[in-house]
């Protein structure tokens, strides 16, 4: 990672007004490699035992591939396709051996030590790029309320409450291939966060008020906020709730001491 600025982050996640936690998140740090750093948000599907098996099985895929990664061998777009597509397969393999609809979201994104990044995502776990407040870029739901949008039949504020906001056109574990869209950052900036969430989380903020909450508070403050404020705002009937957030912020001229190293590897924010 370029020396002028360093990487803070936190994942948060809570089953909200749900029964059972379906989504899973990870924050993974390379074992080998320093200032490669891989995000996941999984939003599984399928009843008690079925969605939380995809998610499951997603992180599982992740893990094992970004082990064997190399940040300077090999090509990460490929990696990300290739976690999708081993995920993929293994659900549609659970649906059959156990007889449930097991599916799972998927949004990855990927940091390299040179300070670019790629994501990947299908169904409607989302990720977004802010630098400060300002929305850089998201992902596109691949659901029936994004189809409605793309044709000008609801506007994207219509499209926040829309009755139908929970069908998806595709998703990991479907019959049909999964629909798949992929991002390229040649350059992360000082100022620059990410942030990978399940619908539980960005279905109750606008862009605005997302990209106030990140550019203001550190990344645990802001996965912890978001996490309180979608609660109220579900009355208590919000879904399950997962996110990850990191924020590229510039070096001070006296570097603190090292942080903490949490269980996972990764700097406590």
């Amino acid at each position: 990672m370029n020396k002028g600025f360093r990487l803070s982050a936190a994942t948060g996640i809570h089953k909200g007004d749900r029964e059972y936690q379906q989504d899973q998140v990870v924050l993974l740090s390379h074992p080998r490699v320093v200032g490669c750093i891989l995000g996941v948000v999984a939003d599984g599907m399928g009843g008690r035992s079925g969605g939380r098996k995809a998610s499951d099985q997603v992180l599982l895929t992740a893990r094992q591939l970004f082990e064997t990664f190399s940040p300077e061998r090999d090509d990460a777009p490929s990696m990300l396709k290739q976690i999708l597509d081993e995920a993929h397969i293994v659900i549609k393999l659970t649906a059959i051996s156990a007889e449930q609809e097991p599916h799972s979201t998927l949004a990855a994104f990927l940091i390299n030590p040179r300070g670019d990044s790629h994501w990947i995502h299908t169904g409607d776990s989302r990720i977004y790029h802010y630098h400060g407040d300002r929305l850089v870029k998201r992902t596109m739901d691949h659901s029936y309320v994004q189809a409605l949008v793309d044709r000008g039949d609801i506007t994207e504020e219509e499209a926040q409450s829309h009755p139908q906001s929970n069908i998806l056109l595709g998703c990991l574990g479907m019959e049909e291939e999964p629909p798949m869209d992929t991002h390229f950052i040649p350059r992360l900036r000082p100022g620059d966060t990410l942030m990978a969430c399940s619908d539980g989380v960005w279905h109750y903020f606008s862009p605005e008020e997302i990209g106030s909450i990140l550019s203001t508070l550190s990344p645990r403050e802001a996965t912890e906020f978001m996490i309180d404020k979608a609660r109220s705002r579900g009355q208590g009937g919000g879904d399950n709730l997962s996110l990850v957030v990191v924020k590229v912020e510039p070096l001070q001229e006296e570097s603190p001491a090292p942080a903490p190293m949490q269980p996972g590897g990764w700097p406590a924010a």
